[in-house]
C-alpha cells in the first residue's frame, strides 16, 4: 500500500527581501560582508542526506537515522538497486517508438533490452568497479563491503557519518530534497512506497529534514547568512535546504509553491534538473536522461548525435560555433520570472543542470539585477577533465566561471571518480587516476587558474560515483585501465604519501563522514587547501551579496588563464605501453600478495599460486618483506601475509610476534 506525505509543520518566519539597485559596470568596492568575523570551516554545497525517500523510496538501502543492516545482496526481488523486467514497454508510451535504435548505446541496450536485476548492474558500472546495483552478492555486509567509493545504492548520509565530517571541519552543509520521475517509474512496484511523483518525495525530504532540525542539538537548518553565522558560531552544522527535481513545482502555481517552500526553510532551488520542464532546458549528459525526455516529447533530433550514431533522442539540439552539439533550449518566461522572484528573496540561484543558453539566460537577469550572484552547487570544469567528459554539455567551460566570479558566486567541485588530465601548476603527481590526486588536479585549475572560490560539491546518495582510493584491493587509482591501475597502485605504496590509517585508504570517499579524510589527503599530497578550508565563509559571502545593496561586478574575471593543462593520451596509447600475458596488458611485478592472478610475472613477489593462463591464482608471498610492516608471511603453510601475533598467543619465529620476540614456550612477548 503506497504512503501519502507526512503533514507539514508550521512555517518558519520569512526573510526581508532586499530591492536590487541600479546596474554598474565597474566592479563592486570591497562591501560590509568583508568586515565580518570569517566562520571556520568548509561547506559541502551538495549533498542528499535523505534520498532514502528519493524515488518512491524504491532504490536506495539504509537510512540516515542510523538503520544501517545488512542488505539482501540482489536476491531476486531485491527491494532496491534494480529496475523492472519490462522496461521495454516504456518506450512504448511514444508512437515513433520503433524508430528508435538503442543497440549501439551499449547502457541503454541492457536496460530496455534485458531489464531486471541483471541489467541493473550495468547502471553502476564504471572503470574499475561493477558498482553496487543489480545482483550485488559481494556487497551486503554494512561497514565492510558497503559503503565504498562506488555505492550508488546504499547510505552514504547516516546522520552518524554527518556528525563524524562536522566533527572534522565541515561547518555548512546544503541538504538537497531530490527525486526524479523516470528512475522512480523504472523501480519494481513492490518497491514503492507511494506512487512517483518528484514533488511528493520533495515533501517528504523536508519533513525529514525539519524533524533531524527539531531533534539535533549539533545541527540546525540556516534561514539567512547571519543565522547560518550564528549557527556555526555556536559550534554546530549550519544546513541549508535546497530542491533538485525536473519537474519543479509540478504542475502547481509557481509563485504560491516558491513562497510556500520559502516559509518552510528553502533557501535554494535549481530550476532545472536533468530534463527540460517549463522553466529552461537542461544540459545534457547520462543517456538514460535522453531517454526520459524522450519519453516526455517523443521527440528524435538528427541534427547531431548526443544519444547515439546521428540521432539525439529527447532535446532539441543544434551545434554550436565550436561544433559542439548543445541543448537549443534556454530559460522560459516562466523560467525568467522564476529567476527574477528568487533574486527578490534573496534565495540561492543553483546553474548546475542547466543548459548553456540557460546559464546565459540566467546571467543576463543577474547583469540586470546588479550582478546577483549565481552559483554551481555541484559540477566538473571541462578544461581539465578528459575528452569523453569534457564533450558533455553539463560540464563547466571557463567562460561560465567567469559568471560566477562577475557576479560573486562560488564552486562546488564533484569529488568524482574520474581521471583528469595533467595541470602542470601544481606539485601533485597526477599517478593515481580517479584519486585525490586526480582531485588535486581539478582543484588547482580552478584556483591558480580560473580563480574561484571552491567548496566541495560531492553529490553523496546522488546516484554516482565518489573519489576513489589510493590504496587496497577495492579500485584503487583505477579510473584508467587495469594494468594503469595496478603500477600507480604500487606506486602509492612505495613513494607514499602514507596511508591516513582510516577507512579512506582503502574504501575512498565512501561516505559524507570521510570528507575530511579527503581534505587531509590533499594536503599530504602538497595540495594548497586553504581555500578549501575556509568554504563556509566564501559560500556566506556569496549568500550575503544577494541580499545586500549591490553597485556592480564583484569581480571582473579577466585573469582567468585555462592553459597550464597537458594533453590528454588516449588510454590505448597508454595500454599499449604495456607488456601482455595471457592475451592481456599488466603491470610487472605490481599485484600484491593475496590478489588474483595468472603468472608469477604479475606479482611484487615474483610467485603466482598459479603460473598458468587458463588457472586464476593469487599472489603468495616468500618473505616477510613481501607484506605489510604489520604482517607476517605465513611461507611455511599458506605463504600469505597473516597480521603478526599479539604477546601470549603461540608463535615459531619473532617475526610472527609484534614484539619481535618468541620466548622459550612458544609464545609471542
Amino acid at each position: 500500500m503506497f504512503r501519502h506525505p507526512l503533514p507539514l509543520l508550521s512555517a518558519f518566519a520569512l526573510l526581508q527581501a532586499c530591492t536590487p539597485v541600479e546596474e554598474s559596470p565597474a566592479p563592486e568596492p570591497a562591501a560590509a560582508i568583508e568586515q565580518k568575523a570569517a566562520v571556520p570551516g568548509f561547506a559541502e554545497l551538495h549533498h542528499h542526506m535523505f534520498a532514502e525517500e528519493a524515488f518512491g523510496g524504491g532504490w536506495f538501502h539504509g537510512g540516515h537515522t542510523g538503520t544501517l543492516v545488512n542488505c539482501d545482496g540482489g536476491e531476486p526481488e531485491s527491494d532496491h538497486a534494480r529496475v523492472r523486467m519490462d522496461l521495454s514497454n516504456m518506450l512504448k508510451l511514444c508512437p515513433n517508438h520503433g524508430n528508435v535504435d538503442l543497440s549501439n548505446v551499449p547502457l541503454l541496450k541492457e536496460l530496455f533490452s534485458i531489464g531486471g536485476a541483471v541489467a541493473s548492474e550495468a547502471i553502476g558500472m564504471v572503470e574499475g568497479t561493477d558498482g553496487d546495483t543489480g545482483l550485488h552478492l559481494g556487497r551486503k555486509q554494512v561497514n565492510t563491503q558497503w559503503p565504498r567509493w562506488d555505492t550508488i545504492a546504499h547510505q552514504q548520509s547516516w546522520e552518524g557519518w554527518l556528525r563524524q565530517a562536522h566533527q572534522g571541519g565541515m561547518s555548512l552543509v546544503t541538504v538537497s530534497l531530490v527525486s526524479n520521475g523516470f528512475l522512480c517509474n523504472a523501480l519494481p512496484y513492490q518497491n514503492l512506497k507511494r506512487p512517483c511523483d518528484e514533488m511528493a518525495d520533495v515533501e517528504v525530504q523536508l519533513q525529514m529534514a525539519r524533524d533531524f532540525d527539531a531533534r539535533t542539538d549539533w545541527a540546525e537548518i540556516a534561514l539567512s547568512p547571519a543565522h547560518a553565522r550564528q549557527i556555526i558560531g555556536a559550534g554546530k552544522l549550519a544546513i541549508v535546504l535546497s530542491i533538485e527535481v525536473s519537474k519543479l513545482f509540478g504542475t502547481k502555481d509557481w509563485r504560491s509553491e516558491l513562497n510556500r517552500f520559502y516559509s518552510l526553510g528553502v533557501r535554494s532551488l535549481q530550476p532545472v534538473h536533468q530534463l527540460d520542464n517549463r522553466f529552461g532546458g537542461a544540459a545534457m549528459h547520462n543517456a538514460i536522461f535522453h531517454v526520459a525526455q524522450f519519453m516526455e516529447n517523443c521527440h528524435i533530433d538528427y541534427d547531431c548525435g548526443v544519444t547515439g550514431n546521428g540521432f539525439t533522442l529527447g532535446f532539441d539540439v543544434a551545434r554550436d560555433a565550436a561544433g559542439n552539439c548543445r541543448n537549443t533550449k534556454g530559460l522560459t518566461a516562466e523560467g525568467k520570472a522564476l529567476v527574477q522572484e528568487m533574486m527578490a528573496k534573496g534565495m540561492l540561484i543553483d546553474m548546475a543542470h542547466m543548459s548553456e543558453r540557460s546559464v546565459q539566460d540566467a546571467f543576463a537577469l543577474a547583469k540586470t539585477n546588479s550582478y546577483y550572484p549565481l552559483y554551481i552547487s555541484h559540477g566538473h570544469f571541462r578544461e581539465v577533465v578528459a575528452p569523453k567528459v569534457a564533450a558533455e554539455e553539463k560540464t563547466t567551460p571557463a567562460w561560465v566561471v567567469g559568471y560566477l566570479r562577475q557576479t560573486g558566486g562560488i564552486f562546488g567541485l564533484r569529488t568524482a571518480p574520474d581521471e583528469m588530465r595533467t595541470y602542470t601548476r601544481t606539485s601533485v603527481a597526477n599517478t593515481c587516476h580517479g584519486s585525490s590526486r586526480s582531485f588535486a588536479q581539478a582543484y588547482e585549475f580552478g584556483r591558480q587558474g580560473l580563480k574561484v572560490p571552491m567548496a566541495f560539491g560531492a553529490d553523496f546518495n546522488g546516484f554516482i560515483q565518489q573519489t576513489r582510493p589510493r590504496f587496497g584491493p577495492h579500485g584503487a587509482c583505477s579510473a584508467g585501465f587495469q594494468a594503469e591501475a595496478d603500477a600507480q597502485a604500487r606506486q602509492q605504496r612505495t613513494s607514499g604519501p602514507a596511508r591516513l590509517g582510516t577507512d579512506f585508504d582503502e574504501y575512498g570517499l565512501a561516505h559524507v563522514g570521510l570528507l575530511p579524510d579527503l581534505l587531509r589527503d590533499l594536503k599530504n599530497l602538497g595540495t594548497n587547501t586553504t581555500g578549501l578550508e575556509g568554504s563556509s565563509e566564501s559560500f556566506l559571502r556569496t549568500w550575503e551579496r544577494g541580499l545586500a545593496p549591490r553597485t556592480g561586478m564583484a569581480n571582473a574575471a579577466t585573469d582567468i588563464d585555462t592553459s597550464g593543462v597537458a594533453a590528454y593520451v588516449e588510454k590505448s596509447t597508454r595500454e599499449a605501453q604495456y607488456p601482455m600475458v595471457c592475451g592481456e596488458r599488466y603491470a610487472p611485478n605490481a599485484r600484491v600478495v593475496g590478489q588474483a592472478c595468472e603468472v608469477n610475472a604479475q606479482c611484487a613477489s615474483g610467485t603466482c599460486s598459479e603460473n598458468d593462463c587458463d588457472f586464476a591464482g593469487t599472489c603468495l608471498c616468500n618473505w616477510d618483506s613481501d607484506c605489510a610492516s604489520n604482517q607476517y608471511c605465513d611461507w611455511g603453510w599458506t605463504m600469505q601475509c597473516l597480521k603478526k601475533k599479539p604477546a601470549g598467543t603461540s608463535c615459531f619465529t619473532g617475526t610472527e610476534c609484534l614484539s619481535g620476540w618468541c620466548g622459550w614456550n612458544s609464545t609471542c612477548t
